[in-house]
């Protein structure tokens, strides 16, 4: 393994708005309806986000732990090949370097491009898409400088925007629902019921992207202390946005309005963001939504292509057939990782098959984040004394939630998405084959 020898550029601020802007996407404007036409009561619904937040934050205080033992970028590729075998760390990146990024990319390149052919319906939805993807890939291969700057600030842009989407629901509605978030008789029922069980799994997608500035440590200034520190940070913001905005969606309109608005169109994410804006930004609420959320997906598109190919970068630093990918240039910018990462992005977009993808992935994604967790377990039993410049805060209990939780998504994907969850796996057996393809070339090479 190399140590962390780069020159570190990135700081905490940029760090926790990788953080934030990986995890805030489209997801939390579209997913009120199929929510709400499961749990149809305010606290059960406002609970899911709050649960889910909870889940999400024992994710990345146990990932702090983590990666103040092993600061170097790479995320779980990094932690799985010191704390179980490099072989498992390899899978782990393997899934990351070849879709693990480049899908959601894709998605949220092409949702992008969507949103934005509803302001201007002249430009195709894929001229869109590609021309954001590769402006975005410009930017992040010119210095890491630039890259954070324009992370910084378009992260700063997206919480803008929806702190006005904030203040225009509550002070601008002018018939507010009455939304009371005490539990009423039959709400703990639901909560402790099939669906809502079913639709947490779904709000635990909204909040990934937790774990996001640990793909890239070694860039990170003072990353035994600031990965951690960006990483509770970004996911405590998010947090507490998630719960504000779906306030303000409940508190413009009634449940029952977004469950029978979904009714319509099971097959469809309901635009919950846009039903909202109407009721306070009239007619012209749907094209001021779909600009909006436009403008909220260039900072995770650009969080993504920042972080996404340090893991294939560090992959190729180790494994001697993937040496070209640990390619920097003079501003140690991995510019074949990201070359390989965007090219990806873009036969997905044009393919428009990488919706298929990210299911197929989902549960593979799910072992190694669970792996990474119960890592902490592991290397307190392996190595007590190692120096720990960050503890998980509430251990043992914050990572058990987390395994509890993470375990019960993988067990409803494996039954629920049998076959795509099958295609992941051998997906993950075809990269151990390249690994023991490339122990057996390097021993032919000694």
């Amino acid at each position: 393994m190399n140590n962390t020898n780069t020159k570190a550029q990135v700081t905490l601020r940029t760090a926790v708005a990788i953080v934030v802007a990986n995890m805030i996407g489209a997801g939390v404007f579209t997913s009120l309806g199929y929510q709400a036409a499961g749990t149809p009561s305010v606290f059960p619904l406002m609970m899911l986000w709050v649960v889910g937040g909870i889940v999400a934050l024992c994710g990345a205080l146990s990932y702090g732990e983590m990666a103040g033992l092993f600061p170097r970028s790479g995320g779980e590729y990094n932690f799985l090949s010191q704390t179980y075998h490099p072989a498992f760390g390899f899978l782990s990146g393997w899934i990351s370097a070849t879709v693990g990024f480049a899908a959601p990319v894709a998605l949220a390149a092409v949702a992008l491009g969507k949103y934005a052919h509803t302001v201007f319906p002249a430009i195709p939805v894929t001229t869109i898409a590609l021309v954001v993807l590769l402006a975005i890939t410009l930017i992040h291969s010119t210095s890491i400088t630039a890259g954070s700057i324009f992370q910084q600030y378009s992260t700063a842009v997206k919480i803008l925007l929806i702190v006005g989407f904030i203040f225009g629901g509550l002070f601008l509605t002018a018939t507010p629902q009455t939304v009371n978030l005490l539990p009423k008789e039959g709400d703990w029922a639901i909560i402790f019921g099939n669906a809502f069980a079913v639709n947490l799994a779904f709000v635990s997608f909204a909040y990934s992207g937790w774990n996001a500035s640990a793909y890239l440590a070694n860039e990170i200034e003072n990353p035994k202390r600031n990965v951690p520190r960006s990483l509770l940070v970004g996911t405590l913001s998010v947090m507490a946005i998630y719960i504000i905005l779906n306030f303000v969606f409940l508190y413009t309109l009634p449940a029952g309005a977004y469950a029978g608005a979904q009714a319509k169109d099971f097959s469809k994410p309901l635009e919950v963001g846009a039903l909202s804006a109407n009721v306070f930004f009239g007619e012209t609420g749907g094209k001021v939504m779909a600009g909006m959320i436009a403008l909220l997906l260039i900072s995770s598109i650009s969080a993504m292509v920042f972080a996404g190919p340090r893991v294939t970068q560090a992959m190729g630093e180790d494994i001697g057939i993937l040496k070209p990918l640990a390619y920097k240039n003079a501003q140690n910018i991995p510019l074949v990782a990201i070359a390989l990462q965007t090219l990806i992005s873009v036969v997905l977009i044009l393919s428009a098959s990488f919706d298929t993808v990210l299911f197929a992935i989902a549960f593979t994604l799910d072992i190694f984040t669970f792996s990474t967790v119960l890592g902490v377990f592991v290397m307190r039993f392996k190595a007590p004394h190692a120096d720990r410049p960050y503890k998980t805060w509430g251990y043992p209990i914050t990572p058990l939630i987390f395994l509890t939780a993470t375990g019960w998504t993988m067990f409803y994907l494996l039954k629920e998405r049998t076959t795509p969850s099958l295609i992941a796996l051998g997906i993950v057996l075809f990269g151990f084959l390249i690994y023991l393809l490339d122990k057996m070339i390097s021993k032919k090479r000694v």
